[in-house]
């Protein structure tokens, strides 16, 4: 039997690497025929999960609301210390050197990750900014929203924090972070559909990686080096909760 693992796209490209080494370790530790699905926008992860057939999703925190809750899936397991945090920067030698000095009409670079410009949005609220005042350029990922940003098309950009910092040197001697956030309690998380439920391989496969130097291996390739943890249907709901007041 043929099980599906699909990874949001939001990830650097750096660690695509990885995500194969970790589907080819899990296949080689469980024995089940693990397909990785690696979708290039959020358009073709919504394409990819509507077929049907996805049956464990590594997902971002704003999908993961509308999966569970919509979809049928249930959270299991989250990586270990390692928040969702969002940056947003401004071109180095560019007009602005503080968040105060946006105003209304600013234009802002993104990929299209909505729990990042949730974040985004409520850490521009200090400056009395709102959605309706800005000017949105949604770009294929987030190296596209950087060049944005480096040739003077927007403003400011909006980065997932893991791929603002693993950015190239040279991209990054070209910006300038104006605010990093500090939530902690939002992450990616790791579902599974009914059918995968009552295949508990897999699940305690990922725990494990910590347990040797295979798994640490990956694990270092992904960037997640503390390894997967246990996450409760409780821990999700209060994660859900948390990104409701998000949006509110």
């Amino acid at each position: 039997m043929k099980f599906n693992l699909l990874i949001a796209p939001d990830f650097s490209p750096e660690r695509f690497a990885g995500w194969h080494m970790l589907n080819t370790l899990l296949q080689k530790r469980t024995g089940l025929h693990l397909h990785l699905l690696t979708p290039a926008s959020h358009q073709e992860q919504i394409d990819m999960i509507a077929k049907g057939d996805v049956d464990i999703i590594y997902a971002n925190p704003f999908d993961a609301t509308t999966l569970i809750r919509e979809k049928g899936y249930r959270v299991v397991a989250r990586p270990k210390g390692k928040a969702d945090e969002m940056v947003i920067a401004t071109k180095a030698e560019g007009t602005f050197k503080q968040l105060d000095e946006l105003k209304k009409g600013c234009k802002v670079a993104m990929a299209d990750n909505r729990d990042v410009k949730l974040i985004g949005l409520r850490l521009l609220e200090a400056v009395d900014l709102a959605e309706s005042d800005i000017e949105w350029n949604i770009t294929e990922n987030y190296q596209a929203a950087a060049r944005e940003v480096i040739k003077g098309n927007a403003d400011v950009g909006f980065f997932l924090s893991e791929v603002y910092h693993g950015l190239s040197r040279l991209t990054l001697s070209q910006l300038h972070i104006l605010i990093e956030s500090d939530l902690s309690d939002i992450t990616h998380v790791v579902l599974i559909n009914d059918k995968m439920a009552g295949n508990q391989e897999a699940l305690q496969a990922l725990m494990s990686l910590t347990d040797d130097n295979d798994g640490q291996e990956v694990l270092a390739e992904l960037g997640i080096n503390n390894g997967f943890e246990p996450m409760t249907e409780e821990e999700g709901e209060f994660m859900i909760d948390l990104m409701d007041t998000l949006l509110d």
